[in-house]
């Protein structure tokens, strides 16, 4: 049964001011603006290729682990996720291209991605896709060219979900209608919220289903919708979802807003988008990172966090990416050194906070992971074929860190 996440008072109004406005000089939240994606363009060969397998340890651009374990019927992670367990995952985001709808294109894609997250040592994936607005005040939610059909994307929930993953389904919003950067999902202002609710659970609805046909773990009801939170209007949007799928309804806050307030929010798990600027050098250490997180986190709440996820995680592997993790504005030298610090960083406090686990932001779901990117093209954000930050991945996702136990969320 769900329950009000508790969470601690507002900061003091100039603290507030500073955490709430510095994110969107600075870029809290991962966008591509030119086509609405929240991803690079990636021109890719469209034809139908078989999955691959995982490259060599020590081979340019490889997952440090070796091949996945298999069994006769296909992939296995090595140890699959139960209750209680950390989650350690990634962001799989799919924008579809109308030439890449066939059923075996998609069955390929995915079992690619299932391989090189065995390989990494994952045992969790969060499949996000995009909807659309019309508007910062628009009542209207819907569909796009670029959404991914429920049928399509329960298709790839069942390979994840066969291979042993723990599966997320992940709606968010697009922000090319919302005049970025002022504008984006944050901040809207529906002319009526109760139209806003009505529309959203229409759209909602088949992926609801979708989900649980698929058997999926969680469903993430919204995320990073700032200006949304608290409204009435979860309470019953909430209850339907939950009537129709049987699995973890979720919501993922937004690091500025969990910091600074209460996530009032009708779920039983609250994730969180985690990109804290940290005002340090590039050639920072892990435990200056690390201190940086735990003076942002502890604004919250000090001590353990049993009942927090990581739902995004990620920064460029470029100079200055400590000063503003999820910019992608900017396109500065690059320095994977930074990148796979960061990472490091990130996972030694989930643990040592004794968190659910981390999400990796993000392979785009049409991308061959075992490609280095295209540094030219490429979001600094990538992370799949950057050989220090597989590594960093890789000793997080096979440390011994067995999670935080039972769930003791009220």
């Amino acid at each position: 049964m769900r329950s009000r996440l508790p969470l601690l008072a507002l900061f003091p109004a100039t603290v507030l001011t500073v955490v709430v406005g510095t994110p969107f000089v600075l870029g809290d939240h991962p966008v591509r603006w030119e086509s609405g994606s929240r991803l690079p363009e990636i021109v890719l060969d469209d034809s139908e290729e078989p999955a691959q397998a995982p490259r060599e340890p020590g081979t340019p651009s490889g997952p440090a682990t070796g091949t996945s374990p298999s069994t006769a019927s296909g992939l296995q992670v090595a140890k699959p996720w139960k209750e209680g367990m950390p989650q350690w995952g990634v962001q799989l985001y799919w924008e579809e291209e109308q030439e890449k709808r066939s059923g075996s294109f998609i069955e390929a894609q995915a079992r690619k991605h299932a391989t090189y997250l065995i390989g990494l040592g994952a045992n969790s994936v969060s499949l996000s896709f995009p909807f659309f607005t019309e508007g910062v005040t628009s009542n209207t939610l819907a569909t796009g060219a670029k959404t991914p059909s429920p049928g399509r994307l329960a298709q790839v929930l069942k390979v994840f979900k066969d291979a042993g993953f723990r599966t997320t389904l992940r709606p968010i919003m697009d922000e090319a209608a919302l005049d970025p950067p002022d504008g984006w999902r944050g901040n809207i202002e529906p002319a009526s919220r109760s139209a806003w609710f009505s529309s959203y659970g229409t759209l909602l609805d088949p992926y609801l289903k979708a989900a649980e046909q698929a058997k999926a773990d969680t469903f993430v009801i919204g995320t990073e919708l700032n200006s949304m939170e608290g409204d009435p209007g979860w309470e019953p949007l909430v209850t339907e979802a939950e009537q129709t799928f049987s699995g973890e309804v979720a919501y993922d806050a937004n690091w500025d807003n969990y910091v600074s307030g209460r996530i009032n929010m009708p779920v039983s798990s609250l994730g969180v988008d985690a990109y804290f600027p940290i005002e340090v050098p590039d050639t920072a250490s892990v435990g200056q990172l690390v201190e940086g997180w735990n003076e942002w986190l502890d604004k919250k709440a000090t001590g353990e966090l049993p009942n927090i996820t990581i739902a995004e995680a990620g920064i460029g592997a470029m100079d200055g990416a400590y000063h503003a993790p999820g910019d992608f504005y900017t396109k500065r030298a690059l320095n994977p050194e930074v990148q796979a610090t960061w990472y490091t960083a990130v996972c030694q406090v989930v643990q040592e906070r004794r968190m659910k686990g981390v999400y990796w932001w993000s392979i785009w779901f049409d991308d061959d992971p075992n490609t280095p990117p295209d540094d030219a093209v490429a979001s600094r954000l990538d992370f799949a074929g950057r050989p220090l930050t597989e590594k960093a991945v890789t000793s997080c996702f096979t440390s011994d860190y067995a999670g935080p136990g039972t769930d003791t969320a009220s």
